[in-house]
């Protein structure tokens, strides 16, 4: 049994999550994996690897006794399976063992307790299992970060995206890029350091050629408008009107529970409720706001304030008005009224709109919240509004802050490189050696010697 990484501690946790379920998985990791395998299931010898083998799990007896012939009905905790992952063909790359028992509460404390007394095991710490995958290579760090997201994903979208990146989709990106801007800069740098040697002409301008080419494209990357990360987080959707327009009862309607309260009387939302929503497969996080008057008192001025703030940084905005009120457009709807807004015209039940059916140029939505006519085409609107602001086409989605800003210091340094005068070469590929540090850090590799490899394989300099 082999510790890969030099980590000296064997972990252990439960890897099923948490509360009560039919089966549970307790996962441990480490070089006393396989000891604690055998000490739980009675067995002298380990399992066949990656195979399920049946175990009567019990509590350790003191280090040192025989394997007793049977085990008292007190000391059994279950009856479930043992699997044994060799290093370094494991989820962490350590020896790992995994029991699948039953879900009870009870069962878990005692295997729990069970590990814990023997010694050199601890309980593992909050990411502790994909960290060590981590240092032993089994995945990267945007690897590590899909699996979280998969783990957290709530709608269809999510968990296509997640898996991607967990697959792998921005790492071959990433390194991709990486791989070009080093042999780039080998190239610009051979040229500077081994000009007496038979090289081929014009290295330094054909590196500059193909970094002028990755850096287009990683602004490209770039300008994705934020899709990544907003399905990550949900797609913000704020609801503004007048009072009593129905905001409050549309939210209700989409997010099918009373999520909001509804009354009759003027003003009674004065704090943003939210409601987090699966809409076509896409999260999306609603909020419905304070109606948009001249404000009575001070705590309802303070919700109108408040509902213009959220309004600026929103994704998408309903406008809900009366059916009655149209084709009249309060000032301040008016305002609001762009490509990323939806014009709702409620309570044609008690009032069948009238003309036009667009405000410039664009269709509004005719619905009776309380009737539900008008809803389906409502909703297919707002679905497809959604899915066009999400959508990540082909490539993979710049997903988290720190994949950002990573790319943006790469490519402001590709900038300063593209942009230094030939008399400064030696700057200049200082900068083209930050640019790929910088890529390096979102997949946690970061490799100076590269460089040199590519030199002395691509030109087989100093034989």
């Amino acid at each position: 049994m082999s510790d890969a990484a030099g980590f000296a501690e064997t972990i252990f946790a439960v890897a099923s999550g948490a509360g009560r379920g039919g089966i549970a998985v307790v996962r441990v990791s480490g070089p006393k994996a396989g000891a604690a395998l055998c000490r739980l299931s009675g067995r002298a010898e380990l399992p066949a690897p990656r195979r399920a083998t049946m175990a009567r799990l019990a509590r350790p007896r003191p280090a040192g006794d025989a394997v007793p012939e049977a085990t008292p009905d007190d000391d059994v905790i279950d009856h479930g399976l043992a699997i044994w992952f060799p290093s370094p063909a494991s989820f962490t790359g350590e020896d790992v063992a995994e029991f699948h028992v039953h879900g009870g509460l009870a069962v878990m404390q005692a295997l729990l307790a069970a590990l814990a007394a023997l010694p050199g095991l601890r309980p593992a710490e909050p990411g502790e299992f994909s960290r060590r995958a981590f240092e032993n290579g089994k995945m990267d760090l945007t690897a590590a970060e899909g699996l979280a997201d998969l783990v957290a994903a709530e709608t269809e979208a999510q968990r296509r995206q997640s898996l991607r990146q967990m697959a792998g989709g921005l790492r071959a990106l990433y390194d991709g890029w990486r791989a070009r801007l080093v042999q780039a800069l080998a190239h610009f740098e051979a040229e500077i350091d081994f000009a007496e040697e038979d090289l081929p002409a014009a290295l330094a301008a054909a590196a500059r050629t193909a970094v002028a080419g990755l850096r287009d494209e990683i602004a490209a990357h770039l300008a994705d408008r934020h899709r990544g990360e907003r399905l990550r987080d949900g797609l913000e959707i704020v609801i503004l009107g007048p009072p009593n327009a129905g905001k409050s009862s549309l939210l209700n309607m989409l997010a099918r529970r009373e999520a909001a309260i509804v009354s009759t009387v003027p003003g009674t939302t004065r704090d943003i409720v939210e409601a987090h929503l699966d809409l076509g497969g896409f999260p999306v996080v609603l909020a419905d706001t304070a109606g948009l008057r001249e404000a009575a008192e001070q705590i309802e001025a303070e919700g109108i304030r408040r509902a213009l703030e959220r309004a600026e940084r929103a994704d998408v905005k309903i406008l809900v008005l009366e059916a009655a009120d149209w084709p009249a457009l309060p000032g301040e709807l008016a305002a609001l009224a762009d490509d990323d807004s939806l014009l709702v015209l409620n309570k044609t039940d008690l009032r069948p709109p009238r003309a036009p059916a667009t405000y410039n140029d664009r269709p509004v939505y005719p619905l009776s919240i309380k009737s539900g006519q008008g809803r389906e085409r409502f909703v297919a609107a707002l679905t497809e509004m959604v899915a066009a602001r999400l959508a990540t086409g082909p490539a993979p989605a710049l997903t988290r802050t720190r994949h950002r800003a990573a790319l943006e210091d790469s490519l402001a340094a590709l900038e300063r490189f593209l942009a230094a005068p030939e008399a400064g070469a030696e700057l200049a590929a200082e900068e083209l050696r930050l640019a790929t540090r910088a890529l390096g850090r979102i997949t946690g590799r970061v490799d100076v010697e590269d460089v040199l490899d590519v030199i002395f394989r691509d030109f087989c300099i100093g034989k």
